[in-house]
């Protein structure tokens, strides 16, 4: 094998019928969903906050985020709590999903850019497609897929909600 090959492991998740992944170093832990606690005036993708050992987490709702309609609560919908660096800041935040599958070892050489589609669609926040067994996962720069003021008003938001 060859010692210049970087296999990084990825936890991978369906968001509307798609696969996706994220690399692990970005996981805090994966949730049961059970409910959220609704915050008025929040973005569509913002399902509300839990409270996660005494911190407020926002929950974003993934399926939202990207235009795909709304997630359904089923036996299978998962909580990703994921940690971003936005500026010198770590912000905690729960990803809803449809259902979260594995781990899974993934060689960067697997990784194919994302396609270029020649539309002006934002696709920053795709690092790339993964192939597995023959299937395409979608590996996602968790800290792109939302900008640095969509980040500060949710924790803005949900804490100062939180606190009242």
């Amino acid at each position: 094998m060859d010692e210049h090959v970087i296999i990084k492991q990825y936890l991978t998740f369906n968001v509307g019928g798609d696969d996706y992944a994220i690399n692990v170093g970005n996981i805090r832990e994966v949730l049961e969903f059970q409910s959220v606690s609704r915050v008025p005036r929040m973005p569509d993708y913002m399902r509300g906050i839990i409270n996660l050992r005494g911190s407020v987490v926002p929950v974003i709702d993934l399926k939202t985020k990207f235009d795909l309609g709304q997630t359904e609560k089923s036996i299978d919908t998962s909580v990703i709590v994921t940690e971003l660096k936005i500026g010198d800041d770590d912000v905690v935040l729960g990803l809803l999903t449809d259902a979260v599958n594995e781990v899974v070892d993934i060689d960067e050489t697997d990784i194919e850019p994302t396609p270029n589609i020649g539309t002006t669609i934002d696709s920053s926040f795709i690092k790339g497609m993964g192939k597995k067994d023959d299937k395409f996962i979608i590996i996602l720069n968790i800290n792109r897929i939302f900008s640095n003021s969509e980040v500060r008003e949710l924790t803005t938001e949900s804490i100062s909600e939180g606190e009242s």
